[in-house]
């Protein structure tokens, strides 16, 4: 008498962890001055374009502004948040998993096996704020998966775990 067992994949699930709370601070001074490079852009606009009556100019000058608070109040005070709630990464046995996005979702899932490169880079300002992103490499046409915006001590013992855990496996199909 023979038996057959089955397994059944794990369901498709979110990432278990959040991206470092730090990560807020550093998307609100982004957006303060992606904010003013625009808001000066818009005053030398106000400033330079003559308004003439009979053209729509009179319009913009109240218009383009009230939009420019708008997208303000959006970028400073909401993107950050919603940003930190739906990103999320995960690290199993088996692979690296990545949810990123707030209106486009992309979840990425690469295999230890596959990776070949683990890499730690820290921008200027993810410097300010003590974060580090992980980028870990395939030899698939997809490239570099990245996990963004960990504390640096996080992400430095993340790349050293992942890069040992693949040269173990590279190790035991040789």
């Amino acid at each position: 008498m023979t038996t057959t067992t089955t397994t059944t994949p794990s369901p498709v699930r979110e990432p278990a962890w959040p991206l470092s709370r730090s990560a807020i601070g550093l998307w609100v001074t982004e957006s303060v001055i992606s904010s003013v490079f625009l808001g000066m852009g818009l005053a030398a606009f106000l400033i330079f374009v003559p308004a003439e009556p009979g053209t729509p100019l009179p319009v913009l000058r109240w218009v383009v502004p009230v939009l420019y608070a708008v997208y303000v109040v959006l970028a400073v005070g909401v993107r950050p948040w919603v940003r930190f709630r739906v990103h999320r990464w995960e690290i199993t046995d088996e692979a690296v998993y990545t949810l990123t996005g707030w209106l486009t979702r992309t979840w990425t899932l690469v295999p230890i096996s596959r990776i070949q490169t683990v890499d730690v880079t820290r921008g200027v300002l993810q410097q300010m704020f003590g974060l580090s992103t992980v980028a870990v490499m395939t030899a698939s046409s997809q490239g570099t998966v990245q996990v963004w915006h960990l504390e640096a001590d996080v992400a430095q013992q993340v790349a050293d775990d992942l890069a040992h855990r693949a040269e173990q496996v590279r190790d035991q199909a040789t």
